[in-house]
C-alpha cells in the first residue's frame, strides 16, 4: 500500500544523475555536520553568554536591523520599478542589483571604500557638510550590511510583482486610486509573502555579514565587529568559543530557512484563503436590508445627484473609430479574437500604448487625465476583486480613493451590496464567494465609485447558465438608470441581444456594423457575428443569379446585390434540409457531403456538414429525423437550401 502523500513515479531516478545529487548533499551537508559534531555542548552556554559574544550579538541585531530597514526602504521602490515600469536601461540596472551577490565581499568593502571613505567620492563631502565619517563606524556596518543583503529583497519581491497580475492596479486606477494609493493599498497588501520572504533573507545575510563590514567599517569591539567578525577572532584564541558562535549563527540561517519553507518569491497566490467557496445561492440571494429592497424589487440606480454624461471618443492606434453615445446607452461590443475590444477599453481607460482615444464624457474632455482621474470604471472578466478586502471593504474602495468620508462610503457600499442582492455578504471575502456573487460585488464596487463611464469586459463569462442569467438581470435592471454609457465586451449573442440597445461589431480594429440589436441579428455584415448568432456565414461576390462564395462553389439567392459587390450571404440552421439521396425538386442549392460532427442543442440536433463542392455548414434537425436518416460520424448526404430561404447582405 502507499502511504499517504508519498509521491511515486513509474521510473527509478537514473544512477548517472542520482548519485552525483547524493554526493552534492553530502558536500553541502558536511560542514554543517562538523560544527554539530566539534561543539562542546557542555560549554555552550558559557561561550555564548561571554561578555565579548553578547556585545558582538547586540551589535550585530543593531546593524541587521537597520540594514533591514535601509533596504525595504530603499529596496521596495526599487523592485516596483523593475517590475513594474518600462525604461530604457533595465537590464543594466538590475544588473547593478545583482552584482552584490555575486561580487567578493572584501571586493564589495574596497568600493565602499572609495566611495563613501575619507578620500572617496562622496566621503569628504559626507564629512564637511553633515559631519559624517563612515568607517570605523556603526553606520558604516549598516551600509556595508546593506549593500549585501538588499539584493534578496529586491528579487523577492520583483519576482513576486511579476507574479502579481496588473488587472487588480489597473482596476483599483479605474475606481479613482492614485499610484501612491494603489501601491499602499492594493499592491504592496497583494505581494505581502514576498516582502516577507525578502526582508527575511535581507536580515539574516545582514545578519551574516562579514567582508564588506571588516573591510570598509573595520573590527572595532562594540562599534563594528558583529558576530562574524567575533567568530573570525575566536578561530585564533578560542576554537571552541569559535564553534559555539558558529553555531548560534547556524540556528539562525536555518530558522529563517525553514520558516519560509522555500517560498523565496513569495508570489500573491500563497495569500490566498484556505476556506472553501460558498455554494452558489445567486438564483435565491437572501433578503436584503429593509433599507434596500431585493435585486427584483428595487427601482434602477441612478445618479444620486441625477447628473447625465454623453459619450464622444475618437480613437486611433489598432482601433480606430468615433464612438457617440447619449446618456443611458449601453453598448455590446462584438467581434473575433483580436479584433480590438479589449483594445478598445483600455484605450477608453487611458490604459494601453497600442491605441489612443479623444474622449469627452458629459461635455468635459478627459483626454489628458490619468485613469485615476477620468471616471471611468472597469470591471473585467473576473471582477479583479482584491482579495485581501471583504466585499465591504472592495465596494467602498472607490468612495475612499475619491475622499468620502469613511463612514459615508461604507454606508453608500452596504446600499449597492444590498441593491445587487448581495449585502448579506458584505464581511466575507471574496475567496468565500461564488462566482455569481463576486461578479455582483465587482458591478457594485464599479457602479458605487460614481464612475461617467462604465466599461465591462466579458463580465459573465466565467459563470454557469443559471447564475449568467440571474446575474444579467441583475445588470440589466441597473444600467437602466446609470446615467453615463455602458460598453460590455461579450461573445454571447444572449447578452448583446438582451443588454444592448446598440451592438457594435469589430473587425482588425475597425466598425463593421454598429446597430440595433434586432438589425444584427438580421442582417449581419460580419461572418464572425453570424456564426455567433448561430447562422452559416459565406463571403463571396455577387453574381447574377446569387454568390461566389470565397471558399468554392456557388449559392442561388432570391433577391442577389448587384453582380461583382463583396457580399455575405446568411443561411439559418434550420433552413439546411439533409437527404441520403440527391433530392428532386424546387432547392435550387443542393451539394455533397459528409457528416463530421452531431451535437445536441436544446431539444434539436445541429450537424456538421463538410463538401468539397461548398463550404462547411450547419443544419439543424429533430432526433426524428436524424435517426430516420441514420445519420453519423462519416455518413455521406446531400444538403439543400432553398433559393428563398438565404439571405445576403452587402459588405
Amino acid at each position: 500500500m502507499k502511504r499517504a502523500g508519498l509521491r511515486t513515479s513509474g521510473a527509478r531516478p537514473p544512477l548517472l544523475l542520482a548519485l552525483p545529487a547524493l554526493a552534492a548533499v553530502a558536500f553541502l551537508g558536511l560542514p554543517l555536520l562538523g560544527i554539530l559534531v566539534r561543539t562542546e555542548w557542555s560549554e555552550l552556554a558559557t561561550h555564548l553568554t561571554s561578555p565579548g559574544t553578547v556585545e558582538a550579538l547586540r551589535l550585530s541585531l543593531l546593524v541587521s536591523f537597520y540594514a533591514l530597514g535601509l533596504s525595504l526602504l530603499l529596496g521596495v521602490p526599487l523592485a516596483w520599478l523593475l517590475a513594474r515600469v518600462p525604461f530604457r536601461g533595465k537590464a543594466f540596472v538590475r544588473s547593478l542589483v545583482l552584482l552584490p551577490m555575486v561580487l567578493p565581499p572584501t571586493v564589495g568593502g574596497v568600493a565602499l571604500l572609495l566611495a563613501f571613505g575619507r578620500r572617496g567620492l562622496l566621503g569628504p563631502w559626507l564629512e564637511s557638510t553633515f559631519g559624517i565619517t563612515l568607517p570605523f563606524h556603526t553606520s558604516g556596518a549598516v551600509l556595508a550590511a546593506t549593500f549585501v543583503a538588499m539584493p534578496f529583497l529586491v528579487i523577492s519581491l520583483e519576482g513576486a510583482l511579476g507574479g502579481l497580475r496588473p488587472r487588480y492596479e489597473e482596476t483599483a486606477a479605474s475606481l479613482g486610486a492614485s499610484p501612491v494609493r494603489v501601491f499602499f493599498t492594493v499592491t504592496l497588501p497583494m505581494v505581502a509573502p514576498g516582502v516577507v520572504a525578502g526582508a527575511a533573507l535581507t536580515w539574516a545575510r545582514a545578519l551574516g555579514e562579514f567582508g564588506a563590514t571588516i573591510t570598509f567599517a573595520g573590527n572595532l569591539p562594540g562599534t563594528t565587529q558583529t558576530l562574524p567578525l567575533q567568530v573570525y577572532l575566536l578561530l585564533q584564541d578560542a576554537p571552541e568559543a569559535a564553534t559555539s558562535v558558529s553555531l548560534l549563527l547556524l540556528a539562525i540561517a536555518m530558522g529563517v530557512l525553514i520558516a519560509l519553507r522555500g517560498r523565496w518569491t513569495g508570489t500573491p497566490t500563497d495569500r490566498a484563503r484556505r476556506e472553501p467557496p460558498a455554494p452558489d445561492t445567486d438564483a435565491a440571494p437572501a433578503p436584503a436590508q429593509a433599507t434596500a429592497p431585493a435585486v427584483d424589487g428595487t427601482p434602477p440606480a441612478v445618479s444620486p445627484s441625477g447628473e447625465r454624461w454623453p459619450l464622444h471618443a475618437e480613437v486611433s492606434g489598432f482601433t480606430r473609430l468615433t464612438l457617440d453615445a447619449e446618456p443611458g446607452t449601453t453598448i455590446a461590443v462584438v467581434g473575433p479574437n483580436g479584433a480590438g475590444k479589449t483594445t478598445l477599453l483600455r484605450a477608453l481607460l487611458g490604459l494601453t500604448p497600442r491605441a489612443h482615444a479623444e474622449l469627452t464624457l458629459g461635455g468635459a474632455d478627459v483626454t489628458s487625465l490619468p485613469p485615476h482621474r477620468r471616471r471611468v470604471a472597469w470591471v473585467p472578466q473576473d471582477g479583479a476583486l482584491f482579495p485581501h478586502l471583504t466585499a465591504l471593504a472592495n465596494t467602498a474602495y472607490g468612495l475612499r480613493a475619491q475622499g468620502v468620508p469613511r463612514a459615508e462610503a461604507r454606508r453608500e457600499a452596504q446600499a449597492w451590496l444590498d441593491r445587487l442582492g448581495v449585502g448579506h455578504l458584505a464581511q466575507r471575502r471574496p475567496a468565500q464567494l461564488s462566482g455569481g456573487q463576486a461578479q455582483r460585488v465587482a458591478l457594485a464596487r464599479a457602479l458605487a465609485a460614481r464612475p461617467r463611464l462604465l466599461v465591462l469586459d466579458e463580465p459573465l463569462a466565467a459563470l454557469d447558465q443559471t447564475t449568467r442569467a440571474h446575474v444579467r438581470h441583475t445588470l440589466r435592471s441597473h444600467l437602466a438608470g446609470f446615467g453615463g454609457v455602458c460598453l460590455i465586451v461579450t461573445h454571447d449573442p444572449v447578452e448583446a441581444v438582451s443588454l444592448a440597445d446598440r451592438v457594435l461589431v469589430l473587425e482588425d480594429g475597425r466598425a463593421l456594423q454598429d446597430a440595433a440589436p434586432a438589425e444584427v441579428t438580421r442582417h449581419p455584415r460580419s461572418p464572425w457575428v453570424a456564426r455567433m448568432l448561430g447562422r452559416n456565414a459565406w463571403p463571396g461576390t455577387a453574381t447574377a443569379e446569387g454568390l461566389a462564395l470565397d471558399g468554392g462553389g456557388t449559392l442561388v439567392a432570391a433577391e442577389p446585390p448587384p453582380a461583382g459587390s463583396p457580399a455575405l450571404a446568411i443561411v439559418a440552421p434550420e433552413a439546411v434540409s439533409l437527404h441520403r439521396e440527391r433530392p428532386a425538386g424546387s432547392p435550387r442549392n443542393v451539394w455533397p457531403g459528409t457528416v463530421r460532427e452531431i451535437t445536441a442543442s436544446g431539444s434539436r440536433l445541429r450537424v456538421l456538414i463538410t463538401s468539397d463542392a461548398a463550404p462547411d455548414l450547419v443544419a439543424e434537425i429533430t432526433p426524428q429525423a436524424a435517426a430516420e436518416l441514420g445519420l453519423a460520424d462519416g455518413v455521406a448526404v446531400w444538403s439543400s437550401v432553398k433559393a428563398t430561404e438565404t439571405t445576403v447582405v452587402v459588405l
